[in-house]
């Protein structure tokens, strides 16, 4: 190991390599909390040829190797184990903005390109690059692409999948396979950049992406809307998506409960209402010639039912606000302590089920839990998190844990749901995957690891 390690830090040079087990500690640290690796080595290449050379070496020495973006997994897809083996290889490094081609609305980036840099470099060339996601200024491209993030804008423009012309990829020996072709139109052989996309770094490593661009989608109105049940989100996403075909490209359904964590936890951050309501819905649409159509649009709502209240943004500063709402949920949950996380899809058309069947059964399994439930209802995402008592010790949480996520996923399955919708599999939900997707399908997962990892050194551990 130690000539192993002597090895990678010469190919890195001196800035390329952090061994102190203080520098080390946020990096092993899963950002929930739940899981703590070890690693003797983070290695941080600044070149697609650095990290040909680093996997080409641990290759050679059989050692595991574990990718890892702005560390933002919710899966524990991106630590090192417990056994302190593994080498932790870090792409912040590699963080270049390579070319932007504003007539082919396509930009070439570096794995290591903060989301955040892309969305304004796209802005700056007068194009918008729409994934969008809470952690955005401090998630990395390449590992959106490797867990195939969501994020609020899928029911306009989808997941990160969609927004992937080409990409550069490492292999396990250390092989570079570049198809960075900026193409919407290649039918020349197997589309073999679909493999990485979603894989987790366990097929290989991406260390570069031609990305989709889009027009300015012009004024964007914003509005917090209050609903009187959750299944009425459903009701009114239909409304609005007549009144505003396509362009209804955000909508956000968040729980009063929901929206209780983030007022006691975040700083300033109520709610812009003077009473208190069930449920709520953050929408945004491209509305183009200004609010006034929404308006009309939630005013006839109003009148329907669906909608008990609302308030629509009138500047930046509002917008903001009620998106600093949004965006504060993960972090008001981890301040609030332990719940189970069920990052869930159904088909759009089956929510109000899976909403109604779902209540009964939280009321069947564990009638003192507490629902917690947001997420990306436009696209039938929803986060899913359950909140047992805190007075239960941690034996009787993870068995009531087990329980109840079992229930839930079944519940999803039968209405032809999945069990991980846009934060990925990575260690924590390895075991469901080969529950939900046994047979051919995960067995056609398991020929593709062995073919293209023999040695499974890429993120050993995840997913498969």
């Amino acid at each position: 190991m130690n000539q192993l390690l002597e090895q990678l830090k010469a190919i890195v040079g001196p800035k390329g390599w952090i061994s102190d087990s203080d520098a080390l500690e946020p990096h092993v640290n899963e950002w929930r909390g739940q899981f703590i690796g070890r690693t003797p080595l983070m290695i941080m290449p600044a070149s697609t040829s650095e990290v040909s050379q680093v996997v080409a070496a641990c290759a050679e020495a059989s050692t595991g190797i574990v990718p890892q973006g702005g560390n933002t997994s919710m899966c524990a897809g991106g630590i090192p184990d417990e056994s302190g083996t593994q080498i932790l290889l870090s792409l912040a490094r590699m963080n270049r903005i390579r070319a932007i081609d504003a007539d082919n609305f396509s930009i070439e980036v570096d794995a290591g390109c903060i989301l955040q840099t892309i969305q304004e470099a796209a802005h700056d060339a007068g194009c918008c690059f729409p994934l969008s996601l809470g952690a955005e200024g401090s998630c990395q491209i390449g590992g959106n692409i490797a867990t195939d993030a969501g994020g609020l804008n899928v029911i306009r423009y989808g997941t990160a999948r969609a927004l992937v012309l080409g990409l550069e990829v490492v292999l396990a020996d250390g092989t570079v396979l570049n198809s960075l072709r900026s193409l919407r139109k290649d039918t020349a052989g197997y589309d073999l950049k679909q493999l990485f996309i979603g894989s987790e770094g366990t097929l290989g490593i991406i260390t570069g992406a031609a990305l989709r661009l889009f027009p300015d989608p012009g004024q964007l109105t914003t509005a917090l809307v209050a609903i009187p049940s959750s299944g009425t989100s459903v009701s009114l996403l239909g409304k609005l998506q007549q009144h505003f075909p396509e362009r209804v490209q955000t909508f956000e359904l968040v729980s009063d409960y929901v929206f209780g964590l983030v007022d006691r936890y975040i700083p300033d951050a109520g709610l812009p209402f003077d009473g208190d309501y069930p449920w709520y819905v953050l929408l945004e649409a491209a509305t183009g010639d200004g609010p006034g159509h929404l308006e009309e649009a939630l005013m006839e709502a109003v009148e329907e039912g669906m909608v008990l209240d609302a308030v629509i943004a009138k500047n930046s500063a509002e917008v903001d606000r009620l998106w600093r709402l949004r965006h504060s949920i993960s972090e008001a949950e981890r301040q609030a302590g332990k719940a189970l996380k069920h990052d869930i899809s159904v088909p759009v058309s089956r929510m109000q089920e899976f909403l109604s069947r779902g209540d009964e059964l939280l009321e069947e399994l564990r009638p003192d839990a507490t629902l917690v439930a947001f997420g990306h209802v436009g696209d039938g995402n929803l986060h899913y998190n359950v909140s047992l008592p805190h007075s239960i010790d941690s034996e009787e949480f993870a068995s009531e844990g087990k329980r109840i996520t079992g229930a839930i996923y079944d519940l999803v399955a039968e209405l032809g749901g999945s069990f991980s919708a846009e934060h990925g599999v990575g260690r924590l939900k390895r075991p469901y995957l080969a529950e939900y997707r046994a047979g051919p399908e995960y067995e056609l997962m398991r020929k593709l690891k062995n073919t293209l990892d023999p040695a499974s050194i890429l993120n050993p551990g995840k997913v498969i």
